[in-house]
């Protein structure tokens, strides 16, 4: 049990070490994903983070899974402290790929997105982020709290309006499972976008 519950502690030490410096996913915001869903069937939630460019961005999500596969869609709204207001709109595709065992230790997904930022007041831009999650479950003895921490590294091309480029982001994130209704989420990276995100999950 300690290992497990240092091994929690430690991702958190190292994710409020990298806060400053995140990138995103699908709709340009810091909001990374675990190798494999926290839920049976669905889930819904919201996100909030601060997303370069802008001061707070709220989204709301639904996720739907299925077998080793889950889809989900995200909408929300970032403020205009930076270069405007903009609207956010997103979707992403998981399906887990590596499994833990005793010859590989780690669990893995392939992750797949599409989505960007939209508004009079910035320059429309999309993003279509590829990436693989890899992460490990630490359960907490004596309780159902269970640690995932992460990483999601992430590629992908941006286009829009104004500018292209391709994008690279290290995500760094754990998932907390308190019980088998709720999830917080915490997530940080390196990258070439800056910010960090929190959500909260309702699972089913």
């Amino acid at each position: 049990m300690r290992r497990n519950l240092c091994g929690g502690i430690l991702a958190f030490a190292l994710l409020a070490g990298l806060a400053e410096t995140s990138v995103a996913q699908q709709t340009l915001t810091p909001i990374f994903k675990a190798p494999f869903r926290a839920f049976n069937s669905h889930e819904f939630g919201a996100s909030v983070s601060d997303p370069e460019g802008f001061g707070v961005a709220v989204e709301g999500f639904y996720r739907y899974g299925s077998g080793p596969y889950d889809l989900s869609a995200r909408v929300g709204f970032a403020d205009a402290t930076g270069p405007g207001s903009a609207i956010l709109l997103g979707g992403d595709f998981r399906t887990q790929v590596v499994r833990y065992s005793e010859s590989f230790p780690l669990d893995g997904a392939l992750t797949l997105g599409l989505g960007g930022i939209l508004g009079a007041d910035v320059d429309d831009t999309f993003f279509l982020p590829i990436g693989i999650s890899l992460g490990r479950t630490f359960n907490l003895e004596g309780s159902n709290t269970v640690f995932v921490p992460y990483v999601h590294p992430i590629l992908g091309p941006t286009f829009g309006s104004n500018d292209n480029d391709v994008l690279f982001a290290l995500g760094l994130g754990v998932d907390i499972k308190f019980s088998e209704s709720w999830a917080v989420r915490a997530s940080g990276g390196l990258g070439d976008i800056e910010g960090v995100g929190i959500s909260l999950a309702y699972l089913r």
